[in-house]
């Protein structure tokens, strides 16, 4: 099989998706790899390097798009590539299709076989990890004076407390960014709506970090002696309440950060908007958000290693097995098809923008087969089944 290393050219992304060594593995398999020129440039991969792995290397994406089987990148499809994607060829990158539109109906028109990456990992998306450890430094630095933050040090200074941090929810980008916290000495509350996330926290921190249920009303309690707040939350699409709204930001002294590394818009924060890493903050009422979507993209060194790793098996199932037999295999791998020769498959989506849509297992013909079970990768519904 042809694959296809795709450079990212989302404004701000320096990751990508395969390096020089995952190049080695899949040449080993027998496929044949073909980089798009410097893809792996700002992650510190030269173009040599892959060279040396056996990899060709195209000039230009539509190379890539005109001779590959299968396409990989970190981000989404951009609007320039709609028109390369063709009929029956395999593409691998966060798509996030029920926030966009317009980037499923060009999966759907190409009649191509689409995976978002962001519900195939099994164990959580390194991304995730890397988002919720970087976010933290990313608050951090935005709480420096130089900065409009109130210039308290993370774990204070001889006659001077240190910062005191709320993340909100527990999962790997919370988890994730309290290790970092926690480390450097901040005094640390965690909320999340699962007791038991709780009690695990709770105990790998011997009982040194605290813990809440999440709830507007403990928040609003919180709030006035925070001084970071990490959220970590995945906000239900459609929802219209917030967890931290424009009137709360009141409770709050001024100087204070809030980091929103969900990205959700709109989402738990109701303050929020995008930011980028070349204006990366800005202030709402006293206090400084930071709203940078792809805070993994700044240490696109180390992500880029990490990820690359994690999404090599994913590569070589499909690869080695066709799509097929690779989604029999891996449930996870099975519940991120998004799009497959001209069918939406991706049930959130299809609740979110109310498209029709077919189950994986059916599209595939595997209901009847023996397949790797896995939890639904959202808790949105859809019955607008598409008949075949």
């Amino acid at each position: 099989m042809l694959f296809g290393v795709l450079k990212d050219i989302k404004i701000g992304e320096n990751r990508v998706i395969a390096t020089p060594s995952e190049v080695t593995t899949l040449k080993g398999d027998g496929h044949t790899v073909i980089v798009e020129k410097d893809a792996g440039l700002k992650a510190g991969f030269t173009n040599e390097s892959y060279l040396a792995a056996g990899a060709e290397i195209a000039e230009t994406a539509e190379e890539i798009y005109r001779r590959c089987d299968f396409v990989a990148k970190v981000k989404e499809i951009e609007a320039s590539e709609y028109q390369m994607l063709r009929e029956g060829q395999i593409v691998y990158t966060c798509i996030h299709p029920a926030a966009h539109p317009e980037e499923v109906q060009a999966l759907l028109d190409s009649k191509c076989i689409a995976f978002t990456a962001e519900d195939s990992h099994r164990f959580g998306s390194v991304n995730c990890e890397a988002a919720g450890k970087q976010g933290a430094l990313m608050g951090l630095h935005s709480m420096l004076t130089n900065n409009g933050g109130k210039g308290k040090f993370v774990s204070g200074l001889a006659g001077a407390p240190g910062i005191k941090v709320l993340i909100l929810g527990g999962g790997l980008v919370g988890k994730s960014a309290l290790q970092v916290l926690h480390s450097l000495g901040a005094w640390c509350t965690v909320m999340d709506i699962s007791m038991e996330t709780l009690r695990d926290i709770g105990r790998i921190y011997n009982e040194q970090v605290n813990t809440q249920f999440s709830t507007k009303e403990n928040i609003k309690k919180l709030l006035p002696e925070i001084d970071l707040v990490i959220n970590s939350v995945k906000w239900p699409k459609g929802c219209t309440d917030y967890l931290i709204d424009r009137e709360m930001l009141s409770l709050m002294e001024k100087g204070s950060v809030i980091v929103d590394i969900s990205n959700d818009t709109p989402g738990a924060i109701e303050s929020f908007h995008e930011t980028t890493h070349e204006n990366p903050t800005y202030i709402e009422s006293g206090i400084v958000h930071y709203g940078v979507s792809n805070i993994p993209g700044s240490i696109a060194r180390s992500v880029s290693e990490a990820y690359a790793a994690s999404v090599l098996p994913h590569f070589r199932s499909i690869m080695n097995l066709g799509v097929e037999k690779a989604c029999m295999k891996d449930g996870f791998l099975r519940r991120s098809l998004t799009a497959y020769k001209g069918y939406l498959t991706h049930e959130e989506t299809s609740a979110i923008q109310g498209r029709q849509w077919i189950r994986p297992e059916d599209i595939l013909n595997l209901s009847d087969k023996k397949i790797d079970p896995a939890p639904s990768a959202t808790t949105t519904k859809s019955d607008h089944f598409i008949k075949i």
